[in-house]
């Protein structure tokens, strides 16, 4: 298998690799005038306000994504609350820094040195204070945005179904 030609990546690698020199003799410079738009915008939906008192939960999170699942919180339903947390803490925007050409939003999950950022949408069936539909988080406002009205978890799962590779890896 082509992927699994080591000596074929390890030439890649060190063939474009940066060295002592090469960032020496050819300097790159951050052109802050050509930055992008720090957040998606979708100018004619109406935001929907998640709620911002978003208290810790008390539990690390490695404890929280190791920990066993138990049967009795599996049927549970979660609320805006629930939800706004796990946006928040998933691309959230965590701190601020103010500079002379503007400012920089540093992200719960960070990405391409802070410069692009990770895009959430929720694909939801009705939860209590949300109706179906898809929905995209914006982390400036902390609110979801409806794209699409109704319930496409299907359609979502049929997507996943016709393009399982990246599901099991070797």
């Amino acid at each position: 298998m082509k992927n699994r030609d080591i000596q074929a990546a390890w030439k890649y690698h060190d063939g474009t690799k940066h060295s002592y020199w090469s960032i020496r003799s050819n300097p790159h410079f951050l052109d802050w005038a050509n930055r992008p738009q720090p957040f998606k915008i979708y100018p004619n939906a109406e935001p929907l306000s998640l709620p911002r008192d978003l208290p810790q939960t008390g539990m690390a999170a490695l404890r929280a994504i190791s920990a066993p699942v138990t049967s009795a919180g599996s049927d549970s339903v979660p609320d805006l609350q629930d939800l706004a947390r796990i946006l928040y803490f998933s691309a959230g925007i965590t701190k601020q820094r103010v500079y002379p050409g503007g400012e920089i939003y540093f992200r719960a999950a960070a990405c391409t040195g802070a410069l692009y950022e990770i895009e959430l949408y929720v694909v939801s069936s009705h939860l209590p204070g949300l109706d179906a539909g898809v929905y995209h988080f914006n982390p400036a406002d902390i609110s979801l945005r409806l794209l699409r009205k109704g319930d496409f978890r299907g359609n979502l799962a049929q997507a996943t179904a016709r393009n399982p590779r990246w599901l099991s890896r070797p």
